[in-house]
């Protein structure tokens, strides 16, 4: 058995779990990649503390969370709904909404470059019709950011996939005992239906949380962090830090502060979902 389990072990020793201790002891040290690291303690985190770039990429990135996640959540949950009934060519709307999804982050950069082009981009153009002055999108501080953030509706698809999965697992004789005592379709979706799909509310509320604190491709191929640092996320901080000024202990450090506050997010959030989360069989968490 352990024959065959070697190579996954092997890999997981040198490609995971050595790279994540390293990345710890560097966190303690001043590394430039190029000479040997030099160990400083607690320099680094106290460091940034002081940087104004770590909490300018704290603010962002958090401006992006608290409005993106929720956005995207409402959106996939609206579309799961309304593919959820019997409506011709379900199937295929199914497929569409789902298919960007699949595009690469760096090929769906590009498209939406073109379409926030304030010249010649679409979304602009659109706007045209209806007598409004498009604003310039990705090359204003104060527009860049929601610009991204109108980017991530494009995946919704992959959200829709799940909340679809979990509205067919309601049991229909909930539903129908919810309409003999008279509710309507409203009280029905919000005394039977959401609590019946909270499991996959709550996945998805985890995972969106996760994602967009590391966002990072949007910020590279699109911005550069710009306009005026608009769009200076955390992980592009890390990334700016690690390989254009070669402060790989900086980053290291950057990158456990990051894991720290994704697991305390997480903690949080599973801690306040025993007040909401449906658990078969047994009520709520």
């Amino acid at each position: 058995m352990y024959l065959f389990i070697s190579p996954w072990l092997f890999g997981f020793l040198l490609f995971a779990l050595y790279p994540i201790l390293s990345s710890l002891y560097y966190s303690f040290t001043n590394y430039d990649i190029i000479h040997p690291p030099k160990f400083v303690g607690l320099a680094n985190y106290s460091e940034m503390f002081h940087d104004d770039l770590f909490w300018k990429s704290v603010t962002v990135t958090l401006k992006f969370t608290f409005i993106s996640v929720p956005l995207q959540l409402l959106l996939a949950l609206g579309f799961a709904l309304l593919l959820n009934q019997k409506i011709p060519m379900r199937g295929f709307f199914r497929t569409a909404m789902y298919f960007p999804s699949m595009v690469s982050g760096v090929a769906m950069s590009l498209l939406w470059y073109w379409i926030f082009n304030p010249q010649i981009g679409l979304f602009n153009y659109m706007l045209s019709w209806f007598g409004i002055h498009g604003p310039a999108w990705l090359m204003d501080p104060d527009t860049a950011l929601y610009a991204l953030i109108i980017m991530t509706f494009w995946t919704a698809g992959s959200g829709m996939i799940l909340f679809l999965a979990g509205l067919q697992g309601v049991p229909a004789s909930l539903v129908e005992a919810a309409k003999l005592d008279g509710a309507g379709r409203f009280k029905t979706f919000i005394h039977v239906v959401l609590p019946m799909i909270s499991p996959v509310l709550l996945f998805q509320l985890i995972m969106g949380i996760i994602d967009s604190f590391q966002v990072f491709t949007q910020a590279f191929v699109m911005t550069q962090g710009g306009p005026n640092y608009s769009t200076w996320f955390y992980v592009y901080n890390l990334y700016t830090s690690a390989f254009k000024e070669y402060r790989a202990g900086y980053s290291s450090a950057l990158a456990w502060i990051l894991l720290i506050v994704v697991m305390l997010f997480t903690a949080i959030i599973m801690k306040a979902s025993n007040r909401f989360v449906h658990q078969e069989g047994g009520g709520r968490k």
